[in-house]
């Protein structure tokens, strides 16, 4: 049999297996119940990693105890409100529901895939997806659900178009298109901190792994291409596509109408954006970070305490909101603000699987993280790789396989970071590895399996999205989807981070592979 088929038969038998699970938000119920039943059965049991955070020995709390179900449930309100994908998601969702109701987005793609040829939809939806990354977590809502309807638009299978997105947006989170995200100084904060335990004296630019990010882009890039159309699409041939008909892009040809509806839209969207640029350009924009939230290195509109950069979800229920409703009312699909009202309420009413699902997601979440559980995992991991004494180059791969494994239990880059880094930047350190190159190494295994892991905030609106076309989708059919972009890019960006190592080649700004740096 064809290495294909094999690869064929894996997959659909890791989705079979996926969808067999319950319900995901009955699993994440039940994921709780599991980690309350752990946590107390490890709450008295005396371990001697050291959690960084603190500087004492973790203990697993308890989640059964009196005082953590009472303050379990006292906080499950907030914990559900303050979710961190909830607001983003349903915000967004506002301007995109309206958008996509008056017309808009469907005329704004017939466009686009009108002169755009076939074979560049794959890499150029990738490239979109990476350069997101600019606009922290808009990726997640707004280009994963638009590479599903440019697939369909285009003839090709939506669920193609989801996991090339989610490749870039997600499996690409460590590369960088140009413009640094807000990620950089995030972590390279938390190394700077790590490298001090051992020497006071570093100092960690947040760009010390740009140029091996930037470069990175090329080899996600082509990861996905070949992937997506090679062993993604073909494998779907025999998923039906059996969503709604009338929420299904077409590609028909624009009328006079529409045509100049989308042109007016199109004006108005220029018009708003300049309106916006003028105000980043003025002296001591309120949008910009000040003081001491200015990060060394960093742009004061693009460092993650900025207005700007909290701001982006709002920025884009605007910058959809604005053309949609020009397009409407030239294209008559909008005759009163009802229309415009109805099209929220109709995006909302898309949403209510997704609620639920969050519901719960955030419950588990918060009962993981509190009972320490995931930091013991991490804590532990690093101090085994330690133990291990291996060469250098395979102690990096290490690194990349201990953070890719932690990241299927811990969502957080920046957590994840805190409890590894803490134990592996200094232990390098006295081997002669730089702080930026065991950053490197981190990211890559942290940005490898966040395509796989159900416990990434953002999988359960995924599923949602991916259901919009294929009905009976569930945590396997995305598992099964995103497995091979998770095993390609473990295996080949490791291999591409040991030939920078290898071959000398700079890492970012004032980086470098030694320690001490020669």
């Amino acid at each position: 049999m064809p290495a294909r088929g094999y690869v064929t038969r894996f997959l659909d038998a890791v989705e079979r297996v996926g969808n067999r699970l319950p319900d995901p938000a009955m699993l994440f119920l039940l994921l709780m119940l599991l980690v309350w039943v752990v946590s107390a059965m490890l709450s008295n049991v005396s371990f001697e990693a050291i959690d960084p955070r603190s500087g004492e020995a973790i203990r697993i709390r308890n989640m059964l105890s009196g005082s953590a179900l009472v303050e379990f449930m006292a906080q499950m309100v907030p914990t559900f409100v303050n979710f961190p994908p909830l607001g983003v998601v349903l915000v967004a969702m506002l301007g995109l529901g309206v958008a996509e109701h008056t017309g808009f987005i469907n005329a704004m793609l017939r466009a686009i895939l009108a002169v755009t040829p076939r074979l560049l939809l794959t890499p150029v939806l990738i490239g979109v997806g990476i350069l997101s990354h600019v606009a922290v977590d808009a990726g997640y809502v707004l280009v994963i659900p638009l590479g599903a309807v440019i697939f369909y638009a285009a003839g090709r299978h939506p669920l193609a178009g989801i996991a090339a997105a989610f490749a870039g947006v997600s499996g690409g989170f460590s590369a960088t298109m140009g413009v640094p995200s807000s990620l950089d100084p995030l972590l390279a904060g938390l190394t700077q901190a790590a490298a001090h335990i051992t020497d006071p004296g570093v100092v960690v630019n947040p760009l010390n792994n740009y140029f091996f990010t930037t470069a990175s882009v090329v080899l996600v890039v082509a990861v996905g291409w070949f992937l997506t159309d090679r062993v993604i699409e073909p494998r779907l041939k025999a998923t039906e596509v059996d969503g709604d008909p009338a929420a299904m892009p077409t590609m028909d040809a624009l009328q006079p109408a529409e045509s100049r509806a989308l042109l007016w839209s199109g004006v108005a969207i220029v018009v708003t954006i300049l309106a916006f640029v003028a105000t980043l350009l003025v002296p001591g924009t309120p949008w910009a970070a000040s003081g001491d939230d200015v990060l060394p290195g960093m742009n004061p509109l693009l460092t993650a305490a900025a207005p700007l950069m909290r701001s982006i979800v709002a920025l884009i229920f605007v910058f959809f909101l604005v053309p949609g409703v020009v397009y409407g009312c030239l294209a008559g699909t909008v005759t009163s603000h009802r229309d415009v009202i109805k099209g929220m309420s109709k995006a909302m009413s898309g949403m209510g699987y997704y609620i639920v699902m969050a519901f719960f997601c955030a419950q588990f979440i918060y009962a993981f993280a509190q009972s320490n559980l995931g930091a013991l995992l991490a804590i532990e991991g690093a101090g085994w790789l330690q133990a291990m004494n291996l060469p250098m180059g395979v102690t990096l791969v290490g690194i990349v396989l201990l953070s890719g494994f932690v990241n299927l239990l811990v969502g957080s880059a920046s957590a994840k970071w805190a409890l590894i880094g803490a134990v592996m930047v200094p232990m390098l350190m006295q081997l002669g590895v730089s702080p930026d190159l065991t950053q490197a190494a981190y990211r890559v295994g942290d940005s490898s399996t966040n395509i796989i892991t159900p416990l990434m905030p953002y999988f359960p609106l995924i599923v949602v999205f991916c259901q919009k076309y294929v009905k009976s989708s569930g945590i396997g059919t995305l598992i099964a989807l995103m497995l091979p972009f998770s095993i390609a890019l473990l295996a080949l960006w490791t291999a591409f981070l040991l030939g920078f190592w290898a071959l000398g080649i700079p890492l970012g700004i004032g980086a470098s592979h030694a320690y001490p740096a020669a």
